[in-house]
């Protein structure tokens, strides 16, 4: 995604990876400090130079509009509703919560005026600020804050969220602005829980999630609220002159629906376009020279991402862990890096970030080994009858398709490599891309795919429950590969029940093994995110949260302003 006020959740990537450098920290960290994060680079590939930096010796005006491309358009404004990077990025502009993480990744109030952890961590108390208000002048509460818990923790929210709020043994609301909750035991996510959106009660109280016109017409309390959603064209949203932080600087925030990044980046150099995510061709050869130095500003920082191939574990070709472990031999991760990133990213073995305290670096990856791919699958029964021809099994051969969206030119390009790989050692594989909202909802929810060629954008915090753990296989559960191992459950049980990151990382690296072992997926790379950004813009401060953690107070100057769009 482009940019994120903070993401609170796992969430599909459906374009380049432009993400924040660190998404979310464990608030036991914060002690202690959380990972040391990956530099923001400027385009020399050093350090921001003062350049490059704010003007802060210049007073932020207001008012312009700023143009972003999607791939995609959101599925659902509801946010605890829908896993699409689409939705999560305009929807984090809508809503506030609780607590939120500043820019060093520390975690602050927001819409609480403070909070206290006691017991241990078993009991937290919140006192809300008294000046906030929905746009539709309503008073926000305490009462939406335990709305929202209880709509989180009904059996019958299609949310994949609902993890976190069920940890909570009691929920006490003590005053129309205050409230607390109490945990069985210590729970790692107990903060990090409150950095979830708010949802209106007067709004949502007697309504049908799953048919409602909020989805559409969403009733937030943030910085920006919904102007104009035209299908499949663009999504507009405007200042709220009530934010209780402050009206943003910026008027007009415009997503336009651009589903190919050629066309975005042609967009872009004909001024249509203010901010994209570059391909990493177009970062390395396209925006060179003095013209893009002084017109634009680029960045490049390890994204809070990975990239996967997903297999379908209840395909029969995919049930036997020893094939996929096969395939893993077959699959060259340096090849794809260098021919589908141009060498911007870093290869991964599992879930986490591969800068993160939970990475496990002792685990050695499976070599790329077409030849031991092959014995492999000849031993459990898959041959090839001569040297060039397929690989076959009982009379039929060993034939996949991948499917992946359309408009990301590396998940294209990686299908491609893959497609190359697998065919060396007699493996016939297809690719289908398919546009993004008809390929969440129509194929990946709905778990009809052998391989998809994917990416999670991922929290800080190493709790993979959500993704990982076997309750969530059962629709709308991100675990729509189907995995399920018992001692996996475990330690995830067991990992977001400890504090102390010394006491979770075994439990992780053990996590970790088990993945590695299983291959639900082949784990693939980690992508640089390479956002670039017209210099009309100024505001701009690279932190470890990334670049857009302050996005309600980036500015543009009066003559660069515009009162047009691109359609």
């Amino acid at each position: 995604m482009h940019f994120q006020q903070q993401s609170k959740h796992f969430s599909r990537l459906g374009r380049n990876f432009t993400l924040p450098m660190v998404l979310l920290c464990l608030f036991a960290l914060l002690a202690v400090g959380c990972d040391s994060p990956t530099s923001v680079e400027s385009p020399s590939g050093g350090p921001a130079t003062p350049a490059q930096a704010p003007l802060k010796d210049v007073k932020p005006e207001q008012g312009g509009r700023i143009t972003m491309a999607t791939l995609g358009e959101p599925s659902n404004l509801i946010s605890v509703l829908s896993t699409d990077s689409a939705s999560h990025e305009v929807a984090s502009l809508i809503y506030v919560s609780p607590l939120r993480y500043d820019k060093n990744i520390t975690i602050e109030p927001y819409a609480a005026e403070s909070f206290q952890v006691l017991d241990g961590g078993r009991h937290l108390t919140f006192k809300m600020r008294e000046d906030i208000r929905w746009f539709d002048g309503t008073p926000l509460t305490a009462e939406d804050v335990e709305f929202t818990y209880k709509v989180m923790v009904n059996p019958n929210t299609p949310t994949a969220y609902a993890g976190d709020f069920m940890a909570i043994k009691e929920f006490r609301l003590t005053g129309k602005f205050t409230f607390e909750v109490f945990y069985e035991k210590p729970f790692a996510r107990a903060v990090s829980t409150w950095a979830q959106d708010i949802l209106p009660k007067h709004a949502l109280e007697n309504e049908d999630l799953t048919n409602t016109k909020y989805s559409r017409q969403p009733m937030g309390a943030g910085p920006y609220k919904l102007k104009q959603w035209v299908e499949n064209q663009r999504v507009i949203l405007e200042a709220n002159p009530d934010y209780f932080e402050g009206r943003p600087n910026i008027d007009e925030v415009v997503y336009r629906i651009v589903p190919d990044q050629t066309t975005q980046f042609m967009e872009l150099k004909a001024g249509n376009l203010d901010y994209i995510g570059l391909t990493p061709p177009q970062y390395l050869f396209l925006t060179s020279g003095k013209q893009w130095e002084r017109d634009f500003r680029k960045y490049k920082y390890l994204a809070s991402s990975y990239a996967y191939l997903a297999y379908n574990l209840e395909h029969p070709l995919f049930k036997d862990k020893a094939v996929r472990q096969a395939l893993a031999h077959a699959i060259g991760k340096e090849e794809i890096i260098k021919g589908a990133l141009m060498g911007l990213g870093v290869p991964t073995i599992g879930h986490y970030k591969p800068d993160s305290w939970a990475y496990n670096h002792a685990i050695a990856d499976y070599e790329y080994d077409p030849a031991k791919a092959q014995m492999l699958l000849a031993r459990l029964g898959w041959k090839r009858e001569s040297p060039t021809g397929p690989l076959m099994k009982d009379g039929k051969p060993f034939a996949f398709s991948i499917i992946t969206n359309q408009g990301n030119e590396q998940r294209i390009k990686a299908c491609a490599i893959i497609q190359a790989q697998m065919a060396r050692i007699g493996i016939q594989v297809k690719v289908r891309t398919i546009e993004w909202a008809t390929f969440i909802k129509e194929f990946v929810d709905q778990r009809r795919y052998e391989t998809v060629l994917l990416a999670w954008s991922i929290p800080q915090d190493p709790d993979a429950f959500d993704v990982w753990h076997s309750s969530k296989i059962a629709k709308p559960g991100l675990n729509f590969v189907g995995y399920a191992n018992p001692e996996a459950d475990a330690l995830l049980e067991q990992g977001r029940n400890l504090v102390d990151p010394a006491s979770r990382k075994p439990i992780y690296d053990r996590f970790q093994e088990i993945l590695h072992e299983d291959q639900p997926y082949c784990f693939l790379y980690t992508p640089y995110a390479l956002p670039i950004l017209t210099e009309r813009v100024h505001g701009v401060e690279p932190a470890p949260a990334g670049i857009s953690w302050n996005f309600v107070r980036w500015w543009i100057p009066t003559s660069q302003q515009r009162n047009t769009y691109a359609k």
